[in-house]
């Protein structure tokens, strides 16, 4: 009985230890920032659309070799799993029930189908903005420009090549179109050059667009040539800023999809009303995805019709799930008031969008997307740091920036 008590005292003493060591770590890293940023910058990279698909089979030495060294470790994306959820809970550091972006396109409070791409919408201070109070400079570079209109709230520099003014177009030659994989080379570009020529910004995010992913399987030729130039510029910054703590994760991975269900047509067919259906993934990039997405948000006329709807979506071919407001707010940390009153989940081969007048669609065989739970398995990377956390400490993508960026 005594040796029972005194190893299960040693066991209560160890997490103790552990307990009390992380939270002294956490409060140093929370109270020093300033100082900790003074001796290392950071440089966040969102790889868009680089999920575990990619990560695997792309061979990327450069970022292999640096890992060796590092810390590794497969996370889940959010859901659902599409750029502006998961992008702005990576840049705030918690979830979208707390920075208020659950989706790409939602339902406004003027009852309009509305874009998530408002800085206004964001309701957590941004990486840029916590960085600000401590006076360090920091920089948003993105392929997209929408992410510039969402995150850049409180960052020195906010630059996308969709919108590159002269000074930079002089600087780094005329932006290749969105929808190239050369777009994302010019992004990596302008952030060699702040790592070179303004050593003040002491905090870089760079945002890739996953174009590349969209039209390329993993194992495709283009895509490997892509990935293999995104490594030699993560090899390059690594040389350029050898003091730069890099953080690397990706927004979503990618699955080829075979069919479209509109469901507002299918409900309808059904004699089934709702007011609308949603895809989250809808934005204003839709030749890569023409909108649609592995996740809807159905709105009702009445909430007495809750019941009904549901019943009825889980016969429409591809449905996987269906959970209300209530339930998929706590399932996925998302805000209740900007989420349909039923969330509806695709199966692995479905999506869900705007077909006009058909209630579903055959998709070509080299369609490619995301916005589903099939699309969560994300890598998360960080190079040349110190005081990194227990590996059991990352669990999602946004917890990339969470142990440095830590929210009292």
């Amino acid at each position: 009985m005594q040796a029972h008590t005194f190893a299960g005292m040693k066991h209560f003493i160890l997490i103790t230890s552990l307990l009390l060591s992380n939270a002294s770590y956490f409060f140093s890293q929370t109270k020093n920032i300033k100082e900790l940023l003074a001796k290392k910058r950071v440089v966040i990279i969102m790889l868009d659309g680089f999920g575990m698909n990619y990560y695997q089979n792309a061979p990327m030495p450069n970022l292999k070799r640096l890992t060796g060294t590092g810390f590794f470790r497969e996370v889940k994306a959010l859901m659902p799993t599409v750029t502006n959820a998961n992008n702005t809970s990576i840049c705030c550091g918690n979830f979208p029930d707390k920075n208020g972006i659950t989706g790409n396109s939602f339902l406004a409070v003027n009852d309009k189908e509305e874009y998530m791409e408002s800085k206004e919408l964001v309701l957590s201070p941004t990486i840029f903005e916590k960085l600000k109070k401590y006076g360090i400079k920091s920089a948003l570079l993105a392929s997209k420009k929408k992410s510039i209109a969402l995150l850049s709230k409180g960052a020195d520099i906010a630059l996308s090549p969709e919108i590159a003014d002269s000074v930079w177009v002089k600087r780094l030659g005329k932006a290749p179109n969105i929808y190239s994989p050369e777009v994302n080379y010019w992004t990596m570009e302008a952030a060699l050059d702040i790592l070179k020529d303004q050593k003040d910004i002491r905090c870089l995010y760079i945002h890739t667009t996953d174009y590349p992913m969209h039209m390329w399987e993993p194992s495709d030729s283009n895509s490997l040539k892509h990935l293999m130039r995104i490594d030699e510029y993560i090899d390059k910054i690594s040389k350029m800023a050898p003091d730069a703590m890099i953080l690397i994760t990706a927004d979503h991975d990618l699955n080829h999809k075979d069919r479209c269900v509109d469901i507002e047509n299918a409900l309808a067919k059904k004699n089934v009303k709702v007011k609308i259906a949603i895809s989250a993934e809808r934005d204003k990039y839709l030749k890569h995805h023409r909108g649609f997405g592995g996740t809807s948000f159905v709105y009702l006329n009445d909430q007495k019709d809750e019941a009904l709807v549901k019943k009825e979506l889980l016969t429409i071919k591809g449905v996987k799930t269906v959970l209300t407001k209530k339930e998929a707010s706590k399932e996925y940390h998302l805000m209740p008031e900007r989420i349909g009153d039923l969330i509806v989940f695709a199966d692995s081969l479905t999506v869900f969008g705007n077909l006009e007048n058909k209630e579903e669609e055959t998709l070509p065989a080299n369609y490619r997307t995301h916005g589903s739970e099939y699309e969560i398995r994300v890598p998360l990377l960080i190079l040349n740091a110190e005081h990194i956390p227990p590996a059991s400490y990352f669990k999602y993508n946004k917890d990339l920036t969470t142990w440095l960026f830590r929210e009292n």
